[in-house]
């Protein structure tokens, strides 16, 4: 039986792979005045929405505006793969669970590194009472209790992938050499990065929409080589994960 209450779940995904086979029969969307790619069905029971809207934060922004907009959500879950940052102890393979979302190059550039928006005084969000400048949030209701059962959950039996939690990076560009890697990993303290992220949590601050973000590990922020990265099994791994918080969601493994 589906858990009771549960409203439709929206998801996003930079590119197609990184969703393909999660939903078994999802259906084609069309008619909402966007030339998003958007799909509907169910995993585990629960309904959802689906959109693939390309890479980087504009595009990530508009799916999740549009999903917002056009449909009743309960949750908004951005997920695919992404960078680990190399004191998360994270390995290609492994999945992660941002704790908040941050925006690492938003803000002013100055010979001793990066002004950010709150040292400058200028918030890009104001919600509730509340000013944000480069940090979001992410949901501390239902999902997160959830994320938390899965990531200290035994799996006996179960897939073996081992699941952290903790800050993640949203860049306009992917960092490809290790010393803006770790420039970025001690001024923030996060384990991820990824292209997309903050601005979906921005959307959902100014929504009041709860979300949480998944992301498979690729590759280890480096000097960038291709040749060392799994993009194909950090997606896998990502589904298997956010199956299982379907199925702990709804309660009907499909």
């Amino acid at each position: 039986m589906v858990t009771k209450g549960i409203g439709m779940v929206g998801l996003i995904s930079a590119v197609s792979f990184e969703g393909d086979g999660l939903i078994k029969k999802p259906v084609k969307v069309a008619g909402n005045n966007s030339p998003l790619s958007i799909c509907s069905g169910r995993i585990s029971g629960v309904k959802v929405i689906h959109a693939v809207p390309g890479l980087g934060k504009v595009n990530a922004s508009h799916a999740a505006t549009v999903l917002i907009k056009e449909y009743p959500l309960s949750l908004i879950i951005n997920f695919g793969v992404g960078g680990a940052y190399p004191r998360s102890g994270l390995t290609i393979g492994d999945v992660a669970f941002a704790t908040k979302e941050v925006y690492a190059d938003e803000g002013v550039l100055l010979g001793k590194g990066l002004k950010t928006l709150d040292e400058i005084g200028i918030p890009v969000v104001v919600s509730g009472g509340r000013e944000y400048f480069n940090e979001f949030p992410l949901d501390q209701g239902n999902a997160s209790k959830i994320v938390d059962s899965i990531v200290s959950a035994k799996r006996p039996g179960r897939h073996p992938i081992r699941i952290k939690k903790g800050p993640f990076a949203t860049v306009s560009a992917c960092t490809g050499t290790s010393e803006r890697g770790r420039q970025i990993e001690k001024k923030y303290g996060v384990i991820c990065e990824n292209m997309e992220g903050a601005a979906v949590a921005q959307i959902c601050v100014m929504y009041k929409v709860p979300m949480i973000e998944v992301r498979g590990i690729s590759n280890v922020v480096e000097e960038r080589d291709r040749k060392k990265w799994d993009l194909d099994k950090a997606a896998a791994n990502c589904r298997i994960v956010l199956a299982e918080f379907f199925e702990a969601m709804g309660g009907t493994p499909d």
